[in-house]
Parts: C-alpha cells; sequence; structure tokens
C-alpha cells in the first residue's frame, strides 16, 4: 500500500479537525504538575494526558526530541508516539530534531526518525546542502521540514545575511525548497511568527509548500497574522505553540487540572487561528 504524503497527510488532518494548530510536546519535568513535579520517568505520562485533551483540537503534534533524549527517555518517546498512533491515528508527528549531516551519519538519523519513531516528518537543518537532505528523501512520503526563517532574534546572524546575487540567505533556501531540492515533492519550511515580514516572502517564493511556524504564544507571534499571511487553500500550514498550551494553567496541583488547562489554551489557539483563516 502507497503511504499518502505528508502534504495529503496535513490536507486531511486539517479537514478533520478543521484546526491549524501543531501541538509542540516540550516536556520540562521541573514545570509538571504537582503530582509529577520533577519526575523525569513521568515525560510520557505527561505528553500523552496532554495528547489525550488536545488530540481533536490538532492538525499535528511535535514532540521536540532533546527534551526527551536529555532525560534518558528515548524510550518513553517511542511509546508517546505509539499512543499518537492509537488515540489519534489521523494526526501527524512531526519529530523536531534539526537535524543537519550526511553521508551515513544523515542515513542513520533518517532511520531514526522514521523508523526508529516512525515519524510523519521531521524538522532538518539545510546549512550542508541538498545532499544532507537526500537520505531522508528515499523514505517514500515522508516530510523534510527545513529550517528557513527561523523564530528567534538570533537566526538573523546568518538567514537575514544578503548574497552576492541580492538574495537573503533564507530567501535562498526558500527558493531551492521550492525548486530544485524538491525533487520528492517531500519538502516544507520552517519559518517563525516572530517575523511577518519574512513569512509573507516566504510564502511569495514558495507558494505550495507546506509551511510549520512556531512562535505563536511564549514567543510573541500573533496567531491572525500568521494564517493571514501564511495560510493558503492548496498549500498547508502547521502553527505550532508548545509552552503556551502544555503549561497554560502554571502550578497545577493536579494532573486533571493541568489537562484541563492545556485544553483550554488549545482551543483558544485554534479559534484565534481560525479568526486569521476567515480574513485571508
Amino acid at each position: 500500500m502507497t503511504r499518502p504524503s505528508f502534504t495529503d497527510q496535513l490536507a486531511l488532518a486539517e479537514g478533520r479537525a478543521k484546526s491549524l494548530l501543531c501541538v509542540g510536546l516540550d516536556p520540562e519535568p521541573g514545570r509538571f504538575p504537582q503530582p509529577w513535579r520533577g519526575d523525569a520517568r513521568r515525560i510520557g505520562d505527561f505528553c500523552a494526558a496532554v495528547v489525550d485533551a488536545t488530540h481533536d483540537l490538532a492538525l499535528a503534534f511535535k514532540p521536540q526530541i532533546a527534551h526527551f533524549a536529555a532525560h534518558r527517555a528515548e524510550e518513553q518517546l517511542e511509546r508517546l508516539i505509539a499512543h499518537i498512533r492509537a488515540v489519534a491515528p489521523e494526526v501527524p508527528v512531526i519529530l523536531d530534531a534539526k537535524r543537519g549531516d550526511i553521508g551515513s551519519t544523515a542515513e542513520h538519523y533518517a532511520r531514526e526518525a522514521f523508523e526508529r519513531y516512525g515519524a510523519d516528518a521531521v524538522t532538518l537543518s539545510p546549512f550542508m546542502g541538498a545532499d544532507s537532505l537526500e537520505p531522508y528523501m528515499r523514505h517514500a512520503g515522508r516530510g523534510l521540514i527545513v529550517l528557513c526563517r527561523t523564530s528567534n532574534p538570533g537566526g538573523s546572524d546568518l538567514q537575514a545575511q544578503r548574497l552576492e546575487s541580492g538574495e537573503l540567505i533564507y530567501e535562498r533556501i526558500a527558493r531551492l525548497a521550492a525548486t530544485e531540492w524538491n525533487r520528492g515533492g517531500q519538502l516544507g519550511l520552517v519559518v517563525g511568527a516572530t517575523f511577518p515580514r519574512e513569512l509573507a516572502r516566504v510564502r511569495e517564493l514558495a507558494p505550495r509548500l507546506p509551511l510549520l511556524v512556531p512562535g505563536v504564544g511564549a514567543q510573541g507571534g500573533d496567531a491572525q497574522t500568521t494564517v493571514r499571511l501564511a495560510w493558503r487553500p492548496d498549500a498547508p500550514v502547521m502553527v505550532s505553540s508548545s509552552r503556551a498550551i502544555l503549561y497554560a494553567g502554571g502550578d497545577h496541583a493536579s494532573v486533571a487540572a493541568a489537562a484541563g488547562a492545556a485544553r483550554a489554551a488549545a482551543q483558544a489557539t485554534r479559534a484565534a487561528l481560525e479568526q486569521g483563516r476567515a480574513a485571508a
């Protein structure tokens, strides 16, 4: 059976959930509800509780691998992704890994993302060029979401520098991803909501690519502006919010209260995104 493309998966998920919200799963045990506070053995349980509370509101889930690996919780990540498959098989999983290497190393990173964890897509750094992406392209139907104009201020140190051609570096990345790099039709781009002018420029250069847009919520990006600039009926947008949802209620005394606060925050974010789509 042929695996549907990541873009097709997003379109189906968007239609089912009527949502552009990607829920980021960045577990920090020190911020868990009081019964689990500081207990890294509960990373998977905490994230599963958030998944259970929000999966009908989510276009995608995006676990951040370092938040698991730093606590030796890779097996918990495997179990978490299996849990997502069980309770929300229609919701794609993006492994936020930001890998970037070549040759056999890239091949092993690709196997890690797509075979070990079973992710539908992975975030990648394009700094080493097209041959750093090729090992991932061998996994048919999987998404490769390439860093382009990231949400952090320091991204300007390189991404906003001008090349001899007159292009800015992030513009070159967007153009290559939309054309010669995208031989298998698997590429998408990461563009921060904190840079709305650049977001609009990337959408101009890559009118059909899926965009993963972090920076809404805790980083201050505006949800409605983001959707108005980036969403197109034939071009998926995944607007990611992590901390603003995971830790919405602050210092909760119970897991149930934390999950309820996460759901309320996800509902509010989804509603704001839908208002932006109506205005697009």
